[in-house]
């Protein structure tokens, strides 16, 4: 069996040796579009990220049986082609739950605290010629007792909601599909939850429903002071409302993913004169350690259930 990773980089230094048991394995750094169909020609197996697999490279493929999808979205495959030629294609679900989660705090508490600023008066000196013990001139706030809405109310969701509960937040959540319920938040509606809420955390799909969800005019009601975490896609925030609200309003923003990935040079986020309140992390929170580790367990599972 020919087992071909297309873009092997994305998993960092994470163990694949277990795909050796499988099979002849082939491994690619990275995989451009034109580098594509030579590479996956004679493959049984492909196992890709991110890289597009498309209705004329799977025709191309006589001998492909399986696609594995090294990720919970399925989007860079064609999977109705691959039904019609009896070509399995597996995702995974669940791996990076706890790697996301932890990051939409981590970025919370950076933004909350005030942590960039902080970070650069002690190391430039500032805080050893000062006439005090300490420096609160950039006041931060406490989680407990305030409104958090959380977009999106899967797994994810969930899990944010439950850690934002226990530090004493009153959560509320908008359920963007319409079919996610829960009793132990309450649901508001998306502009209700982002006149009232300080702090509002996505964790959705792209999608229809979701592309452009929260635009100029959305962002526009925030409350002052209010935090916006976006760890669903990019694309549910525009981007453009992001660049123009941050220097005119005293909101911030943390996004850990962008429309376009990697980030386009000289990107307009990065011109922004409101620094401070902007968080750009280059689509981290999927993974930790531990994530690509179940990950790549996950896909070595598929192969041998599949094959």
């Amino acid at each position: 069996m020919k087992i071909v990773l297309l873009d092997a980089l994305t998993f960092g230094e994470t163990d694949l040796s277990a795909f050796d048991k499988l099979g002849e394995v082939i491994v690619y750094q990275t995989t451009s579009a034109e580098q594509t169909l030579q590479r996956i020609t004679n493959a049984d197996v492909i196992v890709t990220n991110k890289v597009v697999i498309n209705k004329s490279h799977i025709l191309a493929c006589g001998n492909l049986k399986l696609i594995c999808i090294a990720a919970t979205g399925m989007n860079n495959v064609d999977l109705a082609c691959a039904k019609e030629n009896n070509i399995e294609v597996e995702n995974v679900a669940g791996y990076s739950t706890d790697s996301v989660i932890q990051h939409t705090f981590s970025m919370l508490f950076y933004l909350m605290g005030h942590s960039r600023y902080y970070d650069e008066v002690v190391k430039d000196g500032t805080y050893s010629r000062g006439a005090i013990f300490t420096d609160v001139s950039k006041p931060f706030f406490e989680i407990k007792g305030k409104k958090w809405g959380v977009i999106g109310l899967g797994a994810i969701g969930r899990g944010v909601a439950n850690i934002a509960k226990s530090f004493g937040a009153e959560v509320f959540y908008y359920s963007t599909s319409g079919v996610n319920r829960t009793d132990d938040f309450q649901r508001q509606n998306l502009d209700e939850m982002l006149k009232s809420c300080d702090i509002i955390t996505i964790h959705a799909p792209l999608n229809e429903k979701t592309t452009n969800l929260l635009d100029y005019e959305q962002l526009l009601t925030c409350k002052d002071g209010s935090i916006v975490l976006n760890l669903g896609r990019g694309g549910i925030i525009n981007e453009e409302a992001v660049v123009k609200i941050v220097d005119e309003k005293n909101i911030y923003f943390g996004l850990d993913v962008l429309i376009k990935e990697p980030m386009i040079e000289n990107h307009p986020l990065l011109s922004v004169k409101n620094k401070e309140n902007l968080y750009i992390t280059p689509h981290i929170a999927w993974t930790s350690v531990e994530a690509r580790d179940k990950l790549i367990a996950s896909v070595v599972e598929n192969i041998k259930t599949s094959i």
